[in-house]
């Protein structure tokens, strides 16, 4: 996408228009320079990344994929030895999974609620214009959950209901004994289920509110339950990129919420955490992870966006620093006591990726290396010249942690000329037999996939519920 083509409107000062130029004259070379393995630049990945110095400029870099859609029987690409199906087409921008204990999946179909007081200015007019490119925002958010039923282990589902509805933008879903809890924006519901219902007409409790407003910048609401099933954790994104709206506007932000079942008390169980995007238990350790989308306007190759694991009082830095003690001059007034505290994440993603889905390989029937570790889904760079993102891969763990470099399970969203998206990635989950199933929003797809040469009617046991 050229960055002329969408300042050309916005720029009213021969300042402004001889930063665009300059930029254009550098952005291919840029790109060319980066040494890449498929569309993995390694030294942004792993516990140590390199972190470069800061580079901030006048106009934000713009370079994102035009959301344009498959193409008749077009799909993503997946590693040797898989084999990628279409589980449901015809979706309605699908973000979030949930598979229930009897195998049926949940698709929230949801989108950006309105927030008249986010991105106002030159910034502003560019992130909107940049997501409605990347194919968000264009209409109403669906405001629903759909039901997809694989009646016959096909790896495909034949049944298609709408099991939810009346919602405001959901994301997280979260099955806790007879209760499904939804975490719309502003709001964790709780509802009445029982195995095998295709719609819930009930009306919901609430459990506690969220932080919404005319501003909510990251709209989206992450949502797991503890194994024990008494405790909620919701991912709760910034107010902003680096604090711009003032910290007044972040209170309990940028953070992980801890909220108990019984009550709805919450406090705040990790904080420091930009945008966390995605919530996953490590089985083993029983430790719980998140995928973290970091600040954007300082570079092409920093901050990397980034999966760690939480524990109670952790601290990230967000919005005085990043990737630990890392200061982030733009922040007006710093906070030197908080910057002392912030930790580094455990496990660099790249910069500019955009983790939107995480999950861990539970009862994974895909051959190795995709058996033990994390599928991270990464939705795609806007903020960075050459294009980062835009597949799925997977971190193999050991013993509780990460344990080596991203292998690359799905890829192809992007055209040949890496100019336009046909698909993006978001949530992940794995599926009664062991397959991964992967939200494109883009794409109003989700996409399964599976070991090839393997009956899909292998089943594992079903992963979710408590």
């Amino acid at each position: 996408m050229s960055v002329q083509r969408m300042l050309a409107a916005l720029c009213g000062t021969t300042a402004c228009w001889l930063s665009v130029t300059a930029y254009a004259q550098t952005a291919n070379a840029a790109a060319a320079a980066e040494t890449q393995l498929g569309n993995l630049v390694l030294s942004e990945y792993g516990p140590t990344p390199t972190l470069p110095a800061p580079d901030t400029s006048l106009i934000p870099t713009v370079e994102t994929a035009k959301a344009i859609g498959w193409p008749n029987g077009g799909r993503p690409a997946s590693a040797p030895g898989t084999v990628v199906t279409a589980y449901a087409v015809g979706l309605q921008h699908p973000r979030s999974l949930y598979v229930l204990p009897n195998g049926d999946v949940l698709v929230a179909e949801t989108d950006a609620p309105p927030k008249p007081d986010d991105s106002k200015g030159i910034s502003g007019e560019i992130h909107k214009l940049v997501m409605r490119h990347a194919g968000s925002g264009e209409h109403p958010s669906p405001n629903r959950i759909v039901l997809l039923r694989d009646t016959g282990h096909s790896g495909r589902a034949q049944q298609r209901f709408t099991f939810l509805t009346g919602l405001n933008s959901p994301f997280g879903m979260v099955l806790v004994g007879e209760n499904l809890y939804v975490a719309d924006t502003d709001a964790v519901l709780r509802f009445p289920y029982e195995s095998g219902d295709t719609t819930i007409r009930a009306r919901p409790t609430k459990l506690t509110d969220l932080p919404a407003g005319t501003i909510n910048h990251h709209w989206t609401k992450s949502l797991t339950a503890s194994p024990d099933g008494k405790t909620l954790y919701v991912g709760v994104g910034s107010n902003s990129n680096a604090a711009e709206n003032g910290l007044a506007a972040e209170y309990e932000r940028a953070a992980i919420w801890k909220i108990d079942v019984a009550t709805g008390n919450h406090e705040l169980f990790a904080t420091g955490t930009r945008n966390p995007t995605s919530l996953a238990w490590e089985p083993e350790s029983r430790v719980l992870w998140a995928a973290v989308n970091e600040r954007d306007e300082i570079g092409d190759h920093l901050p990397p966006d980034y999966i760690t694991s939480l524990h109670q009082g952790d601290f990230y830095g967000w919005p005085f620093s990043y990737y630990g003690q890392h200061v982030d001059d733009r922040v007006k007034p710093q906070n030197a006591a908080l910057v002392a505290k912030a930790i580094a994440p455990d496990y660099a993603v790249g910069a500019h990726t955009a983790p939107l889905g995480l999950t861990w390989a539970s009862g994974s029937t895909l051959p190795a290396p995709f058996q033990h570790g994390m599928f991270v889904s990464q939705h795609g760079s806007w903020n960075r010249k050459a294009k980062s993102g835009y597949q799925v891969i997977f971190v193999p763990f050991d013993q509780g942690k990460p344990d080596g470099m991203p292998t690359v399970l799905l890829a192809g969203f992007l055209t040949k000329d890496g100019k336009d998206a046909q698909g993006r990635p978001v949530a992940l989950a794995m599926d009664a037999q062991g397959g991964l199933l992967v939200a494109d929003d883009v794409g109003g797809s989700v996409w399964r996939v599976s070991a090839a040469g393997v009956p899909s009617s292998a089943a594992r046991n079903p992963q979710g519920g408590h």
